[in-house]
């Protein structure tokens, strides 16, 4: 044996030491709750111009847990950490598989160095407001990747743990708002008028719907930490469905007190005039005027967890694609110390802080282009990949025999294909809202997401040309698991 070990070793397995609540705390947080509450609510009322907001969140949670069973299912027959791309080559073949993996590494990439971008928007106010301190937006983004990217090469447990404190912050300061709003009976009284069913026909229901669709980005990601679960096909499937149901109750209850706290006569009104205040003001003027500094101060820990996850869940996706050849083999490295993807980490963070500076040069906007643009691209490639995984999970279980019944296999799965496809004409149709409306920059996303997955498909045609042995490496390993 020699005296000096390599620090990576590519046979080395991660660390699986993630339960249930760690996971559940890495997903949800990447799902920003305090963020979506104080930065997004206004704009779902603003938008739909109803108040129909919690009964869309509602739905939007049906989906999802209908998603969850097929998707929940599937993965205790699809031992990677490829999440939904490694369930689509499942159901539809290494080829676009392939595809689907570039897609879903290029979807979250941009949508980290979108929430890097407001992160350091926000950081940076937050000095000037509170430290007095004056600093560039990009100085303060890689004040908080530097951090991020030290916590990701390290334990994926300090992660979680780092994580589970922002979560649970966030989330206590939101419930001391909704019990502060009950408690003084809202604007004009409690009112369940938001509950009611003639909401969904008013306003514009499709584009309520949608924006409330996409509150739920992060809880998709359960699987991406299978390889560094305790129990993975049990502690995949329960963090997926705590997550689901934990952020669509505390969306949709939060959303009915925040509706009543603005008053339902002048919601919309409220979250027009003034969206990135609004839910500020109600900590203000319901709890205390220092609550709404608080908030703030929270608002920039949730946006930093928020990086911090999607740094975790972008490493991850390059980790595989890197184990199985479709990315230079040596990012699918583990280190011996860690037993984490840390060299991979590292890249994420080189290309992350590479991308701020090119923006900061180009001088291009952090809130209204950055995060605006590469959050829409985001939103496009990950609908697209979780209506593909409907249909991979339908085409699986028609070809593998299972005994876990059609409703979870066929019925579920098809119900919520259904509804994700739904999704993803909606945002097809309104992509230029969802960019700024920028016409030229969603043309020029569009066709950027396009050809992130055209070039999946040409990486696994040329390998099926000329690397035959790493082309049969992507092989489908359930016909392992089921062998």
């Amino acid at each position: 044996m020699t005296a000096a070990k390599d620090a990576d070793q590519p046979a080395a397995k991660l660390n699986g030491v993630l339960g249930v609540g760690s996971i559940v705390f890495m997903v949800v947080a990447a799902a920003a709750p305090l963020g979506v509450v104080a930065a997004t609510f206004p704009v779902v009322i603003s938008v739909e111009e109803s108040i129909g907001a919690p009964l869309f969140f509602a739905l939007t949670t049906v989906l999802l847990l209908l998603f969850s069973i097929g998707y929940t299912q599937m993965s205790r027959y699809v031992p990677n950490a490829g999440a939904f791309y490694s369930y689509i080559q499942a159901g539809m073949g290494r080829v676009i598989g392939t595809g689907a993996a570039t897609l879903a590494y290029i979807s979250y990439l941009v949508l980290l160095v979108g929430s890097t971008a407001y992160f350091g928007v926000s950081a940076s106010n937050a000095g000037r407001t509170f430290l007095h301190v004056d600093l560039p937006w990009w100085f303060w983004c890689l004040v908080g990747f530097a951090i991020a990217g030290f916590l990701g090469y390290r334990n994926v447990d300090l992660s979680a743990r780092v994580l589970g404190v922002a979560l649970v912050l966030e989330t206590l300061i939101v419930v001391v708002l909704d019990v502060a709003i009950v408690a003084k009976g809202g604007h004009s009284g409690l009112s369940a008028a938001p509950l009611s069913p003639s909401n969904l026909t008013q306003g514009a229901p499709a584009l309520g719907f949608m924006f409330a669709f996409l509150c739920f980005f992060g809880f998709e990601a359960t699987a991406v930490f299978r390889n560094e679960a305790k129990d993975p096909s049990r502690t995949v499937p329960r963090a997926t469905y705590i997550a689901v149901i934990g952020i669509g109750v505390f969306y949709a209850v939060t959303m009915w007190c925040v509706i009543n706290g603005m008053g339902v006569d002048r919601a919309v009104a409220v979250s027009t005039a003034d969206p990135t205040g609004a839910v500020l003001d109600l900590a203000r003027d319901y709890v205390a005027p220092v609550m709404r500094d608080v908030m703030l101060v929270l608002l920039l820990t949730s946006q930093f967890a928020c990086t911090l996850s999607f740094h975790n869940v972008v490493t991850r996706y390059q980790f595989t694609m890197g184990a199985k050849k479709v990315l230079p083999a040596w990012l699918g490295v583990v280190n011996l110390k860690h037993r984490t993807p840390s060299r991979s980490s590292l890249v994420v963070s080189a290309v992350t802080m590479s991308a701020m500076a090119l923006v900061a040069l180009l001088g291009l906007d952090p809130v209204t282009q950055v995060f605006t643009w590469f959050s829409g691209a985001a939103t496009l490639g990950i609908v697209a990949m979780m209506a593909m995984t409907g249909v991979a999970v339908i085409l699986f279980f028609r070809r593998h025999t299972t005994e876990r019944g059609l409703w979870r296999t066929l019925i579920a799965p098809l119900l919520s294909s259904l509804g994700l496809f739904t999704i993803l004409a909606l945002v097809v149709a309104n992509f230029g809202l969802l960019v700024g409306g920028d016409g030229a920059a969603a043309w020029i996303l569009s066709v950027l997401i396009i050809v992130s997955f055209a070039a999946g498909l040409v990486v696994a045609v040329v390998m099926r040309r000329r690397q035959p042995s790493a082309y049969a490496a992507l092989h489908d390993e359930s016909e392992t698991v089921l062998s």
